[in-house]
């Protein structure tokens, strides 16, 4: 989070400056799927990813068909986002969860990996408005193509369509996905009002991060678990699990932003708004004399595409980009440590190996 309150916006939810690459598929899981599911061991379990990967297809077709409207028009701009693309990483992990113990409903899955990523997709077209972003997923944003009414109240739209699903599957879902998007909201307005002067600017910025991202993944894999019916010992660590790699989840994007030109990103985005991420934070909290001049680069935003190669080009070189680095990979054995309450197989040794799919992103 910007250390400057009320200065600069950080940006939308903090996985959605994706730009697909050519021949990406629209909600591609398949760059992370035959990693999350051979990545942990020497072979791959090809039914498992059947099984998988037959789910996630139906979550899409669900997708599209839960936010369709009345109107063409309401339909288009509800399903805008939905078809511009995505890592459905939200859903992957409902899934994911949900095999831990045989006997889950495929309709409930299906619908809790739609309420999940409704509810992410949402917060998306609301953060475009607040952070007045001109692009999204490579395609026009809602308040761009349209105006920032229509973006609104989309994504009203698509809260109430999440809403309607979640009502369908019992009260315990109902409650979980009310305080996970009371957490959501919360996380947003202390981005927007930045930390108090008293504050630690990266605790605050972690703060933010477990709110705005932590949280709606954390629900994602509870939902799973209750789809299946864990237990509760279960259920908490499925949670501390979530939470933890949604934030390593952020930090990857954090130095993929600055580390690397080939994610099919375009580096220096968050130099370009002024936004201070992990690395940034890093810095100020432990910058030399010899950084001034990066600390001036990495105070505002850049405007002069000189200045942020200039900027890029140092924080590269800097002993901070390795620390940061370090940071999430500790960060993602700690989500991988809450797993070693949940039962052995395939579904737990494809969420252990998410934590160094996440992490590599970044390398």
């Amino acid at each position: 989070m910007d250390v400057d309150p009320g200065r600069h916006r950080r940006r939308g939810h903090p996985v959605a400056r994706h730009h697909p690459r050519p021949g990406d598929a629209v909600g591609d899981v398949r760059g992370w799927l035959p990693s999350v599911t051979s990545l942990a061991q020497p072979a791959a379990d090809p039914a498992f990813e059947a099984l998988v990967r037959e789910r996630l297809d139906a979550v899409e077709a669900r997708l599209k068909t839960t936010a369709a409207a009345q109107t063409a028009f309401t339909t288009d701009a509800a399903q805008h986002l939905l078809s511009a693309g995505g890592k459905r990483f939200r859903p992957l992990l409902v899934v994911l969860a949900s095999q831990l113990y045989p006997g889950a409903d495929p309709s409930l899955v299906d619908r809790a990996a739609v309420v999940m990523e409704l509810t992410h997709v949402a917060s998306l077209y609301h953060d475009d408005v607040m952070d007045e972003a001109e692009v999204r997923r490579g395609v026009p944003s809602a308040n761009s193509r349209w105006d920032n009414t229509v973006a609104i109240m989309v994504g009203d739209f698509l809260f109430a369509r999440a809403s309607s699903t979640v009502a369908t599957m019992g009260t315990d879902y109902v409650l979980l996905q009310a305080e996970t998007f009371a957490r959501l909201v919360q996380g947003q307005i202390a981005e927007t009002r930045g930390p108090d002067a008293e504050a630690d600017p990266l605790d605050h910025y972690l703060d933010v991060v477990g709110d705005k991202t932590g949280s709606l993944i954390a629900a994602s894999t509870v939902f799973g678990g209750m789809v299946c019916g864990a237990p509760q010992e279960v259920l908490d660590s499925l949670a501390q699990y979530g939470e933890e790699i949604g934030v390593v989840f952020q930090l990857s994007d954090d130095l993929i932003d600055i580390a690397s030109d080939t994610s099919g990103k375009t580096p220096g985005t968050d130099l370009r708004e002024g936004v201070a991420t992990l690395p940034v934070l890093m810095l100020r909290a432990s910058a030399g004399p010899e950084d001034t001049r990066l600390l001036d680069l990495t105070s505002r935003p850049l405007t002069d595409e000189a200045e942020v190669a200039e900027a890029l080009a140092r924080l590269r070189a800097h002993p901070v980009l390795e620390q940061a680095r370090a940071e999430v990979v500790r960060r993602a054995e700690v989500a991988r440590s809450y797993l070693s309450r949940l039962p052995e197989g395939p579904a737990r040794d494809a969420l252990s190996a998410l934590c160094d799919q996440v992490v590599s992103r970044s390398s």
